[in-house]
């Protein structure tokens, strides 16, 4: 059996046969602040979104937003847009502060098929100074030219529409284009990303 070995920026993985050092590396970080999107583009700013790692992960920890939207993601599949096609699936777990409401559902409102546009991985975030976003999304082999590009998203949300809530959503699709992913874009549906923390991390198969 493996140990694993933590540390604030990589996971190395501890086995009977010695250390696997960089298991998992943080490529990089940014801050948002009063930011339209925050964006993660190949080549750009130390970004590797390539064939250096087949996994790739991205955390985002405390999002806050300027107004009431849902938090999205895009991806660019080449060129300048992000508007890579897509199809996704998500579904949602919730429950209220005064423990009178609970709910377990799929989102159909929310899936896309064979679209462009963004796809939500959390719902209503709220402009309370407490209300935030955490969670994480993982994209596979995005630079593969010959099977689609499959990614999943895990988001934990304090949510207010009429009432506090705590959201658990899960989503997941994938980029049906041969072209490369080469960027990734997070964003809220309307306003802008207030705060929040973007770690993108590499992770090798072995």
């Amino acid at each position: 059996m493996a140990l694993v070995k933590y540390n604030n920026n990589s996971i190395s993985a501890i086995t009977s046969t010695g250390l696997t050092s960089g298991a998992m590396t943080l490529i990089k970080e940014q801050t948002a602040s009063a930011s339209a999107t925050i964006d993660f583009v190949d080549g750009t700013s130390d970004v590797v979104l390539d064939n250096t790692y087949p996994i790739y992960l991205f955390k985002f920890i405390n999002v806050h937003a300027s107004a009431n939207a849902d938090f999205t993601v895009n991806f660019r599949d080449g060129g300048s847009s992000y508007d890579a096609t897509k199809t996704t699936t998500i579904f949602h777990a919730q429950h209220n502060e005064a423990g009178d409401y609970t709910d377990l559902s799929y989102q159909a409102s929310d899936d896309v098929a064979q679209g462009t546009g963004a796809t939500g991985i959390a719902r209503n975030l709220g402009t309370g100074n407490d209300e935030s976003c955490s969670g994480e999304m993982w994209l596979f082999n995005p630079s593969s030219t010959t099977y689609v590009k499959h990614f999943m998203a895990r988001a934990f949300a304090y949510q207010y529409i009429s009432a506090q809530y705590q959201a658990d959503y899960f989503a997941a699709g994938y980029c049906n284009v041969t072209a490369a992913i080469d960027g990734v874009q997070f964003a809220m549906a309307s306003g802008n990303i207030d705060a929040g923390t973007f770690k993108l991390y590499g992770i090798k198969d072995s």
